[in-house]
């Protein structure tokens, strides 16, 4: 068998295994062209407490979102509904992927995809034109590219739109009238011009509340989706795992034949949530960066280190090199806060280097790469 050498192959491709045995085994009630029943879909995202017998073996389900549990069913529910679902929060609250998630469970594909910029036109949104067979054939079936708007309520699918504040707000608002009827129009065809959504067709938006004011949606719009806010990680221990469960996975998707240090992990873990919540563990108070300090970009300092420590080093988490990678992350928004953050370690990390051993001493040695 070929081995798969996509960098971030598709949900529905990392999981086919889980997929293809709860569908196997799922006897719960499904939402018309569902391939899985809300039970299941629940099952797929928060995990299965006992194994699944599929095929002869045990196959046990892994928690996949570190979050909310009630939020993912409400998720769930909505989208078995008329009303679109959007998620909104912080950047880096992992929006995105609980949105792939639901999207291969539910439609068994999480690439109907709608990327919003400030470039996103309607055409990328609902269909455009093949112009050679325009020309030839004129304004037909044939000659039509659709887009995902159009691919979701042709096949009965979901739609991901993400980032969609960041799209102009005239072109948010072609979702309107497809998400009240159910029915999109295309003039340019004299016959059949009308298209139906089939069931199973929905739309996830996600949106950062970071981007609120940028291009602000309209009442009209909101009022066509259940609105859910995915709030950060509040806990360190949950966050370390995080941590962990995706750079183990970053890490072998590429190869790199090295284990997480889950101290380092829960070093990091800590240091994200302490500037985020401007308190330490300690008690202190910490002037909080103006910076996203996500768990996302907790993983990619921490993953970063791990390629330097394999390709460079004696594959050991260096201190050192775990600092110029948190200030790179720190200062890419406002030179301000690199001030914040040596506040942080002559105060906090000064403190817990005292306390807590070696690991936190060799953190605040490695301060000198704050200059």
């Amino acid at each position: 068998m070929s081995q798969n050498t996509d960098i971030k192959p598709p949900v529905e491709v990392r999981y086919k295994k889980e997929l293809e045995a709860l569908q196997a085994t799922d006897t719960g009630k499904r939402p018309l062209n569902w391939k899985l029943s809300p039970r299941a879909v629940r099952t797929f995202i928060l995990g299965s407490r006992e194994p699944v017998m599929w095929n002869g073996e045990e196959l046990t389900i892994r928690k996949k979102y570190l979050g909310n549990d009630a939020l993912v069913e409400r998720c769930i529910i909505t989208l078995a509904g008329n009303r679109g679902l959007m998620l909104v929060g912080e950047p880096g609250t992992a929006k995105t992927m609980l949105s792939e998630l639901l999207s291969a469970a539910i439609s068994g594909i999480s690439t109907n995809t709608i990327q919003g910029t400030a470039g996103t036109t309607e055409d990328m949104i609902k269909y455009s034109w093949n112009y050679a067979l325009l020309l030839a054939k004129g304004p037909v079936r044939e000659a039509l590219v659709p887009s995902p708007l159009y691919v979701g309520m042709e096949q009965g699918i979901l739609t991901r739109f993400e980032e969609i504040t960041r799209t102009p707000a005239e072109i948010q608002d072609s979702l309107i009238s497809v998400l009240s009827d159910k029915v999109l129009n295309v003039p340019e065809l004299s016959y059949d011009g009308l298209l139906f959504a089939k069931a199973g067709f929905n739309v996830i938006g996600t949106a950062n509340t970071r981007d609120k004011g940028v291009n602000e949606m309209s009442s009209a719009l909101k009022r066509r989706f259940n609105f859910e806010t995915v709030m950060p990680v509040r806990d360190v221990a949950l966050e370390k795992q995080i941590i962990v469960n995706e750079v183990e996975e970053l890490a072998r998707v590429n190869q790199i034949d090295m284990p997480v240090d889950e101290d380092v992990a829960e070093l990091l873990a800590s240091t994200y949530h302490e500037l985020r919540e401007g308190v330490s563990s300690m008690g202190h108070r910490i002037d909080r960066p103006s910076a996203v300090m996500s768990t996302a970009e907790a993983v990619s300092v921490y993953y970063q280190t791990m390629m330097n420590a394999y390709y460079y080093g004696d594959s050991r988490m260096d201190m050192g090199c775990l600092v110029q990678n948190l200030v790179g992350a720190v200062q890419k928004e406002n030179k301000e806060d690199m001030e914040k953050l040596r506040s942080y370690f002559q105060t906090v990390v000064r403190d817990k280097g005292g306390s807590e051993g070696s690991l936190w001493s060799s953190y605040y040695e490695a301060r000198k790469y704050l200059r």
